[in-house]
């Protein structure tokens, strides 16, 4: 990344006790990791940097680790490392602001980067020095607060639609033909007409369902701030639909992405919704599978959500230490950086054209996640920052309802929509 000249840094703004008192969190809808701690934060020494992710399930000895520390040592520190668990990192984080430890780097979940962005603990990436401007839009925009952009993705993940190609054959579906909704519920009718089931999905009434739901949320051409459009009523619409014709599983509406996971591995579903960590699985399944884009409802891709981190740098004291941290982050997104990263997660796609092409030259078989990243939109975006997640449970709970038959699509998202307001207000 092309470093700029640094203008004066933002101060951080300090808490009262009121202001400490709520806390937002948004879970990590992508992909999950373990409970554990990492630990807590020491004071930083000149030669000392500290850096906090949510990878508790990469040890010291992982191969994450050993990069993370590899650019400490090529910009000629120690990195002091503090893994936590996605939703604990977001609380200490807010923490550490309060108290004025705040770690020299923190590698956050994308929804979480305006809630710390909020409270004025990040630098923006222009105070900061870094030019943003090779980094895909749509991408970085998941953590662009009144435009200003508060982080830098190391990669994002994504949903898509896997199948099961000896379902599609014995039905005579080609997977092809899967252009728009029609076609979809065309594809569900014949397969499940030929005796087999059709698509699996998670809408259980977590921020995962939230993230499934989206894709054909923002497919019809609805808007979060605007829950109760006729766009979204026809989105949910679809939905129900399945469920009442017996094209989807009633389990939906408790299914996590990894239940749903599970249940497409049996053999038994024609398809499933679910992301871009899901490749190796896929290619280790007992059948052969391949990928289709979801699509709008009149055709073409439909925008889906991205998963994945951003790089963001707190405001430190002591600014003599950002000249450092820069060459770090450099580290870390250089177009090599980000294809290890790729490689190191095994569903990441580089934030960059520069960093895709060079993941492509690597592993041609990820040409469909390229695409589906390449369309995707950050769950953030449109400048929704800390409403985004009052709006998510809002959603979510809309879903729950009207699958659950208790509530008419129309009048569960009419609710979804005053709640939302309320919650915002």
């Amino acid at each position: 990344m092309k470093r700029l000249p640094k203008p004066a840094r933002a101060q951080l703004i300090r808490w009262g006790a009121a202001g400490s008192a709520i806390v937002i969190v948004t879970a990590l809808a992508a992909c999950s990791s373990s409970d554990d701690d990492g630990g807590d934060n020491t004071e930083a020494s000149n030669d000392t940097y500290t850096w906090w992710d949510p990878y508790p399930q990469h040890d010291d000895a992982s191969d994450w680790a050993q990069r993370v520390a590899a650019c400490g040592d090529e910009a000629g520190v120690t990195i002091e490392r503090t893994a936590y668990d996605t939703t604990a990192l977001t609380n200490q984080a807010l923490l550490s602001a309060q108290e004025g430890t705040a770690p020299d780097i923190i590698l956050l979940d994308n929804p979480a980067v305006s809630t710390l962005a909020d409270t004025g603990m990040l630098t923006t990436m222009e105070e900061f020095g870094f030019d943003t401007s090779a980094i895909d839009e749509n991408l970085l925009a998941a953590g662009v607060v009144d435009g200003d952009a508060y982080g830098i993705p190391i990669g994002a993940n994504t949903l898509a639609i896997y199948y099961n190609q000896q379902v599609l054959d014995a039905a005579g579906v080609d997977p092809a033909s899967i252009t728009d909704w029609a076609s979809l519920t065309a594809a569900l009718q014949q397969v499940t007409g030929a005796g087999h089931k059709g698509i699996t999905f998670a809408a259980i009434g977590t921020e995962e369902g939230s993230f499934q739901f989206l894709p054909w949320f923002w497919g019809a051409g609805a808007d979060l701030r605007d829950l109760d459009s006729a766009e979204a009523v026809e989105a949910l619409g679809l939905w129900t639909g399945w469920l009442e014709a017996g094209y989807a599983p009633n389990s939906v509406i408790t299914n996590s992405q990894n239940t749903t996971w599970e249940e497409f591995l049996t053999g038994e579903f024609a398809f499933a919704v679910n992301g871009t960590w899901q490749v190796n699985s896929a290619a280790e399944a007992g059948f052969p599978t391949g990928i289709v884009q979801i699509p709008g409802v009149g055709g073409g891709a439909a925008p889906t959500p991205t998963g994945g981190e951003f790089i963001t740098a707190p405001v430190q004291d002591d600014e003599a230490r950002y000249d450092v941290t820069t060459q770090i982050v450099e580290c870390m997104t250089t177009p090599e950086g980000l294809v290890e990263t790729a490689n190191t997660f095994a569903y990441y796609i580089p934030p960059t054209a520069e960093g895709q092409d060079a993941l492509l030259a690597e592993n041609e078989s990820l040409q469909p996640w390229v695409d589906a990243v390449r369309t995707a939109k950050g769950r953030t975006s449109d400048d929704l920052g800390t409403d985004y997640p009052l709006i998510s449970e809002a959603l979510w709970t809309a879903v729950q309802n009207a699958l659950s038959g208790s509530m008419s699509p129309e009048d569960a998202l009419a609710e979804a929509q005053a709640n939302a307001e309320s919650a915002t207000e």
